[in-house]
């Protein structure tokens, strides 16, 4: 009895079929991946805010101090003090939308930066004031500005690295169609920028003279 072979028909059926699982296959795995990144661009941005909290918390604690110096300059505190403050009015909201928000991003980082430069003429001030150079409590919150500062600049440097590995894998064909079927889902994530002029601040030094 002669064997009837599968029809022309049937082959093609099956190899569209193979392809359009092959597709599938590979959307849900690029989606997976970019889920995967996205999560860790989200958790570098957790470490950056936890670095800044650090920061926002030894600061009351360093105003104290140097506000007990003899003949300190009054508005140097008080602008640290403030921009503290202005980092402070910024909303949760504001914070956990900044990577969905260039403009919201912008604000952040800007209230962060002025804190810094704040910060960094107070403990620069202090150095002309012989008291707070042997005062032990002022020293210890120097050391701990110090190491808290490197991790700033640490975790900042590590989120822009990964923002930037997620930006150029949404834009890059052929993950870039898949992006184009979710959306605003993988939107590109706003990187931390130096601010005006940075390259001409000078260093300063934390230690002890």
């Amino acid at each position: 009895m002669e064997q009837r072979r599968p029809s022309y028909g049937l082959w093609v059926g099956v190899g569209i079929l193979a392809v359009a699982v092959i597709v599938v296959l590979w959307i849900l795995g690029t989606y997976n991946s970019l889920v995967a990144m996205d999560q860790a661009v989200q958790a570098q941005w957790a470490n950056v805010q936890t670095q800044y909290q650090r920061r926002a918390d030894l600061i009351p604690n360093l105003v104290n101090t140097v506000k007990g110096a003899a003949n300190f300059e009054k508005s140097t505190y008080i602008a640290v003090a403030q921009a503290r403050a202005q980092v402070g009015q910024i909303s949760p909201a504001v914070v956990q939308n900044a990577l969905r928000n260039p403009q919201a991003f912008a604000q952040y980082q800007h209230a962060q930066d002025t804190l810094g430069t704040a910060l960094t003429h107070l403990l620069a001030v202090t150095e002309n004031y012989p008291q707070l150079q042997a005062n032990q409590d002022f020293l210890t919150l120097q050391a701990q500005l110090e190491g808290t500062e490197n991790r700033i600049a640490v975790e900042r440097r590590r989120y822009n690295l990964l923002a930037q590995a997620f930006d150029t894998r949404i834009q890059t064909a052929p993950t870039v169609f898949v992006v184009g079927l979710f959306g605003s889902r993988f939107a590109s994530r706003p990187y931390f920028q130096a601010s005006a002029g940075a390259q001409n601040v000078p260093n300063v030094n934390f230690s002890t003279p």
